[in-house]
């Protein structure tokens, strides 16, 4: 996630408010991947099928490790997706990963780990979700 530009990692953060037209600019605009990301966060099964059939499986797997899913986070360790682990452990307030992503200067994702903090916790999740 590193590599996307700062502007489009702000649109990705907004589609965790409700933003549909955002949500349908990154969606149309070369940036399916970080749309389908959101709505699997958001417990879409069909977002994160689409992550998978198209070649983001560490996107798919980071969606698993903010939901806390062991077999996801092992996943990321086992490719070596070092900052996509500290990211979901700063969506779940892991103090360390807080700290290491302010003391790297990438307070733009600790904005994004509070807009998914804020929105997962004001929602209620299917126990069915599929499994990474």
């Amino acid at each position: 996630m590193l590599h996307y530009p700062p502007k489009i990692l702000m649109a990705f953060g907004e589609t965790f408010d409700e933003n549909e037209k955002i949500y349908n600019w990154l969606a149309q605009n070369g940036y399916p991947e970080l749309a389908a990301l959101s709505s699997a966060i958001r417990g879409s099964e069909e977002a994160f099928t689409w992550l998978m059939a198209n070649k983001f499986p560490q996107l798919a797997a980071l969606d698993g490790a903010i939901d806390k899913n062991p077999k996801a986070y092992e996943w990321l360790k086992n490719h070596k997706m070092d900052f996509l682990l500290v990211f979901a452990d700063a969506c779940n307030e892991r103090k360390p990963a807080l700290v290491w992503l302010a003391e790297n200067n990438l307070e733009i994702f600790l904005h994004l780990a509070q807009k998914i903090k804020k929105f997962r916790d004001n929602q209620t999740f299917d126990y069915h979700k599929k499994p990474f």
